[in-house]
């Protein structure tokens, strides 16, 4: 009697356990979400109702028609503007840091202050390195940069084309660190992060501090007037990343409320799967970085005739 072959065994389930299974739904849908979310964005409202307010309820006046009156109100104005910038689209992402932080050992741990803060701290040194670079050559180039360019005309203007250019690349760099954190491209930070475990958060702070390099924002715009009429470098510096902070204290205080002040219940959430964590600091990057790239380089130049991109009825 012949013998028949066994059958061979199903392969493991060898699908790594801290990945979500359905990587490329994923993808899809937060691109999906960025990319809506920068259809119905109306920067007239963010910029004008909640920015304006904001500043002016804290200065006590209208922050675009009062001058800066020296190197004091200079430095209240640059965190006071950066605080009213905190929604608008070219610091929205910075939102997206929240997922990577507690994603860290001392995010996620029910631990003390400190160990909150750490990552904060990473987060904010490269945050502060390229703010405050970028402050003190502005102070000394002045309207030699695009940003402080005051010539006009029908297309995009230059300071539209440095905020196209610079939010262009920050927001592919956020979908690459997403993809990244799915290993759907390779993590260029495996290597680096053995020797250097916060080199990532130092990253992304360099990224948030990027946003200034291009920032449009009419109050900023004026504190950097001010700054470089001083052609004070250390100055400039100083409110550049004063200006950062700002811009990064709700996210600061978001974070420190999900991880302290819902008793716990917000890390053993984030830690109950494995591949929580890695799908939520994904979707964070994605959508973040999705919608800065979609509304600064397809939304941004449809404004102005240069190709299309759909919009909600209130724009």
């Amino acid at each position: 009697m012949a013998r028949t072959a066994p059958v061979p065994a199903s392969p493991p389930d060898v699908h790594p356990a801290d990945l979500p299974r359905r990587r490329g739904l994923v993808v899809l849908l937060s691109v999906l979400a960025g990319a809506v979310i920068a259809a119905l964005w109306s920067f007239e409202f963010v910029d004008g109702v909640i920015g304006d307010n904001v500043a002016n309820t804290l200065l006590g006046r209208d922050a675009k028609e009062t001058e800066i009156g020296g190197l004091i109100a200079g430095t209240v104005f640059a965190f006071v503007s950066g605080l009213a910038g905190t929604f608008t689209a070219c610091n929205i992402a910075a939102f997206g840091a929240i997922a990577p932080m507690a994603g860290t050992k001392g995010g996620v741990r029910a631990g003390g202050i400190r160990a909150t803060l750490r990552p904060l701290g990473w987060l904010a040194l490269g945050m502060i390195v390229v703010s405050g670079v970028y402050g003190a050559v502005g102070a000394l180039l002045g309207e030699r940069l695009p940003q402080l360019s005051t010539a006009t005309g029908a297309g995009l203007s230059p300071r539209l084309i440095q905020a196209s250019i610079v939010f262009g690349v920050i927001g592919l760099a956020f979908v690459y660190l997403g993809l990244a954190a799915l290993r759907v491209v390779p993590d260029p930070f495996a290597r680096l992060s053995r020797r250097l475990p916060h080199a990532r958060l130092v990253v992304l702070g360099a990224l948030i501090g990027g946003f200034l390099v291009g920032r449009p924002f009419p109050l900023f715009r004026k504190l950097f007037e001010y700054a470089a009429q001083t052609h004070n470098p250390f100055y400039g510096g100083a409110v550049f990343i004063l200006q950062s902070i700002g811009n990064i204290t709700l996210v600061a205080l978001l974070f420190l409320v999900l991880i302290h002040a819902t008793g716990g219940r917000f890390t053993r959430w984030m830690t109950a799967t494995p591949s929580r964590v890695t799908t939520i600091t994904a979707v964070a990057f994605l959508v973040v970085g999705a919608f800065t790239f979609l509304y600064w380089d397809l939304r941004l130049p449809a404004r102005f005739g240069y190709g299309w991109f759909p919009t909600a009825p209130w724009q």
